[in-house]
This record gives C-alpha cells, sequence and structure tokens, in this order.
C-alpha cells in the first residue's frame, strides 16, 4: 500500500513537469516565428514605366505582349485594361527623375486582372548594379491600383540581398495617360544574410 502511494504522489509532478515543458515549447516556438520589429535593411527606390503605344519604340520600357480578344496590343484594354499582360525593363533611380542615372532595373510582368476596377498582379525583379547594392530583389504580389499605398512581398533575392524577406511598400508617384508611370517602393527586409 505505501509503494502505491508513493507513486501516486509522483505522478503530480510528472503531469506539472510535462506541462512545464509544453509552455516552454509554445513560447521558443511562437518568439522564434514573430517577425522582426524593426527592418535589418531599408531602400527608397522609384521605376519608371513607359508603354509602348506604336509611336514611342525609342524610349519605350514596357510593352503589351498579351491582350483580350476585343483589345490590341498596342493600347491597354478598355474595362480597366482588363486581360492586358505588360513585360518591363524599367530604369531604377534613387530619386523621381526619369533622367537621374540609373542604379538598376525593375524587370518582370503585371497584368490586370480585374474588369470593375483598376487592379493589377505582379511579378519582378530589381537588377541592382551600383556601387552600394549588386544583386537582385524578387517581390510578387496583387496590386490595387486605386489604393494610395499597396505592399508587395519580398520573396528571395540574391548577391548583397541573398535569400531575403520582407515588404515593399508601392506608391503611384506620377503618371501621364496610360503611357507613363512612376512608382515609388518603400522596400523593408527583414530577414538579410
Amino acid at each position: 500500500m505505501e509503494g502505491s502511494r508513493g507513486r501516486m504522489a509522483f505522478i503530480p509532478h510528472i503531469l506539472l513537469l510535462l506541462f512545464l515543458l509544453l509552455i516552454t515549447t509554445s513560447t521558443t516556438t511562437s518568439s522564434t516565428l514573430r517577425r522582426p520589429l524593426k527592418p535589418c535593411k531599408t531602400l527608397i527606390l522609384y521605376f519608371h514605366d513607359i508603354i509602348y503605344n506604336g509611336l514611342n519604340a525609342a524610349n519605350a520600357t514596357a510593352a503589351i505582349v498579351a491582350s483580350p480578344a476585343w483589345a490590341n496590343r498596342t493600347i491597354l484594354a478598355g474595362q480597366n485594361h482588363f486581360g492586358d499582360v505588360v513585360v518591363f525593363d524599367d530604369p531604377i533611380t534613387l530619386d523621381n527623375n526619369l533622367h537621374s542615372p540609373p542604379v538598376g532595373r525593375a524587370q518582370g510582368m503585371y497584368l490586370y486582372d480585374k474588369k470593375e476596377i483598376y487592379t493589377a498582379w505582379l511579378g519582378f525583379s530589381f537588377v541592382l548594379n551600383s556601387t552600394d547594392y549588386k544583386g537582385t530583389i524578387s517581390f510578387i504580389g496583387a496590386d490595387p491600383l486605386m489604393n494610395k499605398t499597396r505592399d508587395v512581398s519580398v520573396v528571395g533575392g540574391t548577391g548583397d540581398f541573398f535569400m531575403t524577406r520582407g515588404v515593399a511598400t508601392l506608391m503611384t508617384d506620377a503618371f501621364e495617360g496610360e503611357v507613363y508611370f512612376r512608382l515609388r517602393a518603400d522596400v523593408k527586409l527583414y530577414e538579410c544574410y
């Protein structure tokens, strides 16, 4: 009888130990999954998109490569450009002046994906080659164009941005009709190697 009482007194200690182990494990896991409060690197860059419209081949940096049946590949489609797919190779500058020396190129594509309102989906990279940075930063995400600011994910990179992760807040800084627009990209990287 005394042997079973000793064993019964031991069970609460085992349960307490398991409970403490569970709390410690969950606390450690949740703290390692939280993103840092401060970014490890920030950049503010501008990219300038000049869409080919049939007349500006000399300075165009983007072209419509696919369009819906009712449209053509020289002029953006009606219905909020729904169905147009555009590829681009835009200069990136440190300020909002198109004629400033470029620090790299924004290369990728966007497609207009909604009839009711201007919105697009983006997949592109910043290819940087300056005295400050060399390498690429890759972005992907939805771009609800009517919002003042929009966030897209930073999903990786190379060179100075090897395996980086973060977010880029995009803002339309200027536009001229349907031929030119300039985006400001406020890039905050939370994983830097």
